[in-house]
């Protein structure tokens, strides 16, 4: 039997945890402490900065043009105050098959979440607290190196974090339930592994009109048995492979242009 017919009964679990009201505080509670993310300088106040569009909504972003992998379902948050609290409508939720995977294979399907905010002023919810926030226990974490090959010859390495989560509900076969995240940033042309990176980065450009960031995160809960960190991370390098330069030509905004004026 295909761990898809393992999966969670009710087909929205991997969308409950942004609509629980436990998420929604959580979100509330980061977004007070992000305060402190604010860039200030003394004697000046809040420095005053100017929103940074993508080239594209991310809405865009041709699911066509994904080579072997397949967009199996996309959704939309509802729920207007978890809009609000997230910070931005520029975002997606799809979940992605790579259909070279076996059928089987816990890594064949994931759930892609890439947010972006176009005014950089702090780095909001991470999913340490988002799905902690959920109802979710969170039993490891730690940074990884993705190395990612967009098959033109150039290589890079980008720090993420990953964090394995399992259900604190004790029903039959919840116990066993666990499941990787892995997330990273991008920020003003940057990558970061963690919410911290992504504040040294913004810091550098205090003094700077414009700045953005934007996150990018995979979640392995279509199955009931979640893949290993290494096969995920293996799974997430081999997905960025395709759509990383797309991001970063297509969508992602031309930072240097914007600051010289053009």
């Amino acid at each position: 039997m295909s761990c898809f017919a393992d999966m969670v009964r009710d087909r929205e679990f991997y969308r409950r945890v942004y609509l629980q009201p436990a998420f929604v505080t959580c979100v509330a509670v980061l977004a007070l402490a992000g305060g402190g993310m604010s860039l200030k300088v003394q004697g000046l106040g809040l420095l005053k900065k100017s929103p940074l569009p993508l080239k594209k909504s991310l809405e865009l972003l041709d699911e066509n043009g994904l080579g072997r992998y397949r967009v199996v379902d996309k959704s939309r948050i509802e729920n207007s105050e978890v809009v609000k609290e997230l910070g931005t409508e520029d975002y997606i939720q799809w979940v992605i098959e790579d259909s070279d995977a076996p059928v089987d294979s816990p890594v064949r399907r994931v759930f892609l979440f890439i947010t972006y905010y176009a005014l950089a002023d702090r780095v909001p919810h991470v999913p340490e607290e988002c799905w902690a926030g959920g109802g979710y226990q969170q039993r490891s974490s730690g940074g990884v190196s993705l190395s990612i090959d967009d098959k033109s010859g150039f290589r890079r390495e980008i720090g993420a974090r990953c964090l394995v989560f399992g259900s604190s509900r004790t029903g039959p076969g919840e116990a066993r339930r666990e499941f990787p995240v892995l997330y990273f940033f991008r920020v003003n042309n940057e990558y970061a592994g963690s919410r911290n990176g992504a504040r040294i980065v913004l810091n550098k450009s205090a003094f700077q009109r414009f700045s953005y960031f934007c996150k990018v995160e995979f979640v392995f809960n279509q199955c009931l048995v979640g893949p290993t960190k290494g096969a995920a991370a293996a799974a997430c390098e081999e997905f960025l492979s395709v759509v990383l330069p797309v991001l970063e030509r297509e969508y992602w905004p031309d930072l240097q242009k914007a600051r010289s004026g053009g």
